[in-house]
This record gives structure tokens, sequence and C-alpha cells, in this order.
């Protein structure tokens, strides 16, 4: 029994005629790089897609203006100012008020030192409308001319926000549009590498070449395939950070219609681009208004030392029954001489004094701010110009150097060293024109941003 064991287990292991079919179509698959997972998914019917968007870089700015959640929070800051406003208003205009009363009570009868008593319960029935105004104050008309300001204020913060989110949004953009070209890149680096795995096959038939040129070739195939795969990943990642900038549903399908390339800047001075700048730049615009703002709060405080004048009244019916009411009446004017308040008011007075100093400082800063920014935005610009220019150039001649390498590799001159060294030298020289076509167009973004412009591109 032991001994036919033995025997059985001896025979060669031949595959039966019926499975031969499948292990030949296992084989196709495996060597085209489709899994069969992957052919059952794209069967599939129920795949669904999402809605498509297709949105170019300008399209994309003004669709954030509308949705992004921080624009918003700041439309909201300037219907509370205009709320503020009008209850600042409200101090200026007569106050009117209508109560009325029903009681019932009992007097105290006799002295505390004799027989005390109580009277009877009484009625009584009032009705009275009461009346104040403001006649004359100074400084709660400031108060009203600060708090209009304000709103001024909150408009241009709010058209600040809009800014920086549009130039967010395109640099996102631009992030996005760099990630798509990196892609594209190394497909074309893979696509180059499987040709030259083709040659090197082919060459190895031919006996011009050895085992070790196939092995190099397909490590690099494989090295191109990850920096693909990386590349698409980054690609995606991309795309969901402009969606979020924006304020869209992630369940979108975000297309990008531009195209990373060297546009066309119209020449100006830096002294010409400043100009535009301060007269543009909403911020300068807000920091202004804020000046006027502490300047009307100081004022404000200042006008407490002038007297204000007040007129009160109120008119109404009262009795112990309402047909027997009786009409009553009390009007009185009040004026207010401000003499001494242990110094509150004074306290007050620096510190919106200090406050207006502060306001000063900022505004200077401020300029010195967007005068560094277009400074920075047009010499980036100059650089980035010229660097898509070496970057050209520097495409074509490692495109030439690839063609004469693989050249002397086919007539068997030269290794598929060369060939590598070759292709690596044409990945760097992609990996630049993207950068500087990305940089170019984003010191086109920062520019437009810093002169207050963005609205033009």
């Amino acid at each position: 029994m032991h001994s036919m064991n033995v025997h059985r287990a001896s025979k060669p292991w031949r595959i039966q005629p019926c499975i031969r079919p499948f292990i030949f179509l296992g084989g196709l698959v495996l060597l085209s790089g489709i899994s069969i997972p992957a052919l059952a998914q794209d069967d599939s019917p129920s795949i669904q897609k999402h809605p498509e968007l297709r949105l170019s870089m300008r399209d994309a700015m003004k669709a954030a203006v509308d949705e992004n959640p921080t624009v918003q929070l700041f439309k909201e800051r300037i219907t509370q100012a205009k709320d503020q406003a009008f209850t600042q208003l409200g101090t200026l205009l007569p106050n009117v008020s209508a109560t009325t009363r029903a009681a019932r009570r009992r007097f105290f009868l006799g002295s505390f030192g004799g027989r005390a008593g109580v009277s009877n319960p009484l009625d009584f029935y009032e009705a009275r409308v009461s009346f104040t105004q403001n006649i004359f104050s100074l400084s709660l008309i400031q108060k009203w001319r600060a708090a209009r300001a304000n709103v001024e204020v909150s408009h241009l913060d709010s058209a600040t926000t809009r800014m920086d989110t549009m130039a967010t949004v395109g640099l996102a953009y631009l992030e996005t549009l760099r990630a798509k070209a990196a892609g594209k890149a190394r497909l074309a680096d893979v696509k180059l590498n499987n040709e030259l795995l083709r040659l090197a096959v082919e060459r190895k038939y031919a006996g011009m070449a050895t085992s070790l040129d196939v092995i190099r070739a397909k490590v690099q195939l494989e090295n191109e395939k990850q920096r693909l795969l990386v590349a698409r990943n980054d690609h995606d990642r991309a795309k969901l950070n402009l969606i979020r900038a924006m304020g869209l549903s992630f369940n979108v399908s975000l297309v990008l219609t531009d195209e990373l390339i060297l546009h066309k800047v119209p020449e100006q001075t830096v002294e010409e681009a400043l100009q535009i700048a301060m007269e543009n730049r909403v911020e300068l615009k807000a920091q202004k208004k804020r000046e006027r703002l502490a300047e009307l709060s100081l004022s404000s405080v200042t006008m407490e030392r002038v007297p204000s004048l007040i007129g009160s009244g109120d008119v109404g019916m009262i009795g112990n029954q309402i047909p027997d009411a009786l009409t009553t009446d009390n009007v009185q004017l009040l004026l207010s001489i401000p003499i001494f308040d242990g110094g509150q008011r004074e306290g007050r007075i620096s510190e919106s004094r200090s406050l207006v100093r502060q306001e000063a400082i900022r505004t200077r800063d401020i300029r010195y701010q967007v005068a560094l920014e277009v400074r920075d935005a047009m010499l980036t610009l100059e650089s980035t110009q010229q660097q898509v220019a070496v970057a050209q150039k520097g495409l074509r001649l490692s495109l030439k150097e690839l063609d004469l390498a693989r050249q002397r590799f086919a007539v068997g001159v030269a290794t598929n060293i060369e060939v590598t060294t070759a292709q690596t030298s044409v990945a760097q020289a992609r990996d630049n024109l993207i950068e500087g076509l990305f940089n170019f167009n984003a010191s086109r973004v920062n520019l437009a941003r810093a002169q207050g412009q963005l609205d033009t591109l």
C-alpha cells in the first residue's frame, strides 16, 4: 500500500486539456497588466458617475465668492454692523412707551403711637403714555456717525476677504493644473520606458544586448510607474483642496479647462504698479476708514464734556373708577452739565487717542506691506519668465540627447545606461518646465492680488 502511494506521487503532473484555455487566458490577462476585478468593475452597470463641472480659473474664483463660508461670514458681519448703526440711530429718535395699571390698595390709618387701622379696599386705574427725546447731544451724534463708519469698514473687510478667497482659489487652481501636468509628464515617461524596454528585449534577442540591459529597463519602468501613481494621487488631492476652497460639494466631478501656459503680461514700471495698488487695494481703503472710525470714537467721548438737553413728558388718565378717570400730564426739560466723574471720562479720552495713533501706525504698515507685495510679485514674474524660457530650451536639448542615446543603444555603440541617464534628464526638464509655468502663473495671481485687480485676470 505504501509503495503504491509512492508510485502515484512520482508520476509527472500534467495540465488537463479542459483547463488549458483558462490558464492561457489568465496568462494573457497578467501579461497585459489588466486585472479581472477591474474588467468586472468596468462592465458593471451599477456605477454612478458624479455630475461634471467644467471651470476655468476665472469661473472658479467667481464661484468661490458666492460659496465660500468665510465670505458668507463677512457678509453677515455687514448685516450686524448695519443693525448696530440702526440701534445707535435709535438713541437720537423719540422713545415712546405706554403703560396701564389697575390696583387695589388698603391704606394705613391712625398713628404709630395710637390705635392702628386700615381703610377699606380702594381701586385705582391708570393709563399713561410717556416719551423721551434727546434734543441736543453731540456725543450721541458722533457715536451714530462712528456706527455708520463701521458699516463701511465691514463692507471693505468683506471685499478684502473676497479678494483673499479669490487669490487662494486661483492658487489652488494652479496647484491642480501643476499636478495634472505632472501626471501627464509621468505618463509620458512610462510610455517612453515601455518603448525602451521593448528595444532592450529586441536587442537581446538579436544578441546585441545582455539580460542586465533588460533588467535595467524593467527597473526604470517600475520606478516611473511608481512616480505616475504618486502624481495621480497628488492630482486627486489637489482637486479636493480646490473644491474645499471653493465651498462646493465633494460629489462634483471637477474638470479644469485652463492649461499651464505662458500668458502675455502687460509691461509696467514699479512706480506704475505701486500707483495702481495704492488706488485699488481694499485693505488701504478699509484702514483709512478705521482711522476715521477711531477719530469719531474719540470725538464722541470728548463731546461728553458738552452739556446735553433731554426732553421728556407723559400724559394719561387716572381715577378710582374708569368712567371717572381724569387726565394728567407732565412735561419737563433736563439739562445735564458734566462737572466731575472721578476722571473716568479723561481716561476714556486718553484711551481713544491711543487707538487713533495705533490705527495711523497700522496704515503706514499696510502701505509698506502693499509696496513689498507689489515689488516681490514683479520680481518673481520677471524671473519666472526667464525660468520658463530656460526650461523650454533645456527640454528641447534633453529630448535631443535622449534621441541620440537611443540611436547609439540601437546600433550597439552604447549600453542603456546612457539611455537611462538621458531619460532622467528629460524627466527633470519636464519638471523644470512645469515648475516654471506654475511659478509664472502664480506670480500673475500674486501681482493681481497685490494691485487689487484679481477681477481682471
